[in-house]
Order: C-alpha cells, then structure tokens, then sequence
C-alpha cells in the first residue's frame, strides 16, 4: 500500500534537516570576508541538502537544507540578501541528488553496498557540481545588480574557489554518513517511511 508522500516521519525529518543545516551553515562556518562589505565561507551546509536528497529523495531533502541555510542567511547581515538565491540553488542541488540516486540509480531498492555507494556518490558529485557552476555564476549576477560590476568581479574567484572546497567536503561527508546511517534506519523500519515512493 503506497503511503501518503507528507507522513509524519518525513514531516519530522524535514524539519531536522532544516535545523541541521542552520546550525551547520551558521554556527560551524568559516567566514571569509571579501572587498566591500561581502564575504564568502567554508561550511557543510550543501552537505545536508546532498544527505536529505539520498535518504528522502530530492524534493524534500532539498527543502530541509534549502531551508535551514535560507534562514541562517536571513539572520546574517552580511548574507541576507542572498537569501533568494540560497533557497533556489539549495533545494536545485537535493533535487538532482535526488534524481541522480533514485530515479537513475535506485538505490533505494537495492540491496547491494557497492551499487549504492557508487550511486550515491555519483549523485552528490552531480548535484553538487551543479552548485559549483550556479553559485558563483547566480552570485556574480545577483552582485551586479546589486553592488554594482567591480565588486561583483573581485569577489568571482574567491566564491569559485570556496564552493569548489565546499562541494568537495560536503560530497565526502553526505556520503559516508549516509553510508552509515542507511543500515540503522533499515532496521529500524525507518527507511521506507523516508525513502521517496518507487515507481
């Protein structure tokens, strides 16, 4: 019998990773100050959307981290103009996360450890690349509207260079704590409450 998509489990989980990744992007960050006011940092943020996107699958993954860092940049003066764009990007890369590890690869109905870490860490790469091409670009765009084109062109290179750091880490972290926590919540019964609906 096919559950309902919003159960309360996966409701809970939502919220959890919203959480997660506030207090990851907010309170374990490594800000980089930048030329006029702006700045860039060093966080595993990305790496909640990457780890909601292969427990839940990329929509509600994606929300639990696009949230928790759009609210973390809403409380940060400096970042609170990107919030917009944090949302978008954030929850675009649970969404190809998720589509790379369970439409492409299924992992949630395998039962084989190699395929699903080897789907698992395509699926991060995919939607994390995806961040490192769209962020910098989207930002870039986003500052020169709002602050104007030499600002926009000084602080380029530093935001490439930190989203490249960041895909990296956050890509190594997702997936081994999914590796690890996927076994546990099978056998808890937890994984096909989470797990989005096979086709």
């Amino acid at each position: 019998m096919k559950q309902p998509y919003l159960n309360l489990q996966r409701v809970t989980a939502i919220a959890m990773l919203a959480a997660m990744s506030y207090v990851v992007f907010t309170f374990l960050q490594i800000k980089i100050s930048l030329p006029g006011g702006d700045a860039t940092s060093i966080h595993l943020g990305n790496a909640v959307c990457v780890l909601g996107a292969l427990l839940m699958g990329g929509l509600a993954g994606g929300l639990g981290g696009a949230i928790g860092m759009t609210i973390g940049d809403l409380f940060d003066p400096v970042y609170v103009i990107y919030a917009p764009k944090t949302f978008l990007l954030k929850l675009c890369i649970g969404l190809i996360t998720g589509f790379v590890a369970h439409k492409l690869g299924r992992i949630s109905e395998s039962n084989d450890p190699r395929h699903i870490l080897r789907w698992s860490a395509l699926a991060a790469v995919a939607g994390l690349l995806f961040n490192v091409i769209f962020d910098p670009l989207v930002g870039y765009f986003y500052k020169l509207v709002i602050l104007g084109k030499p600002a926009a062109e000084v602080t380029l290179a530093w935001n490439v260079a930190s989203t490249s750091i960041n895909a990296v880490i956050s890509a190594v972290a997702a997936v081994a704590i999914y590796a690890a926590l996927r076994p546990a919540l099978r056998r808890a019964g937890l994984a096909q409450k989470l797990e989005p609906h096979r086709a």
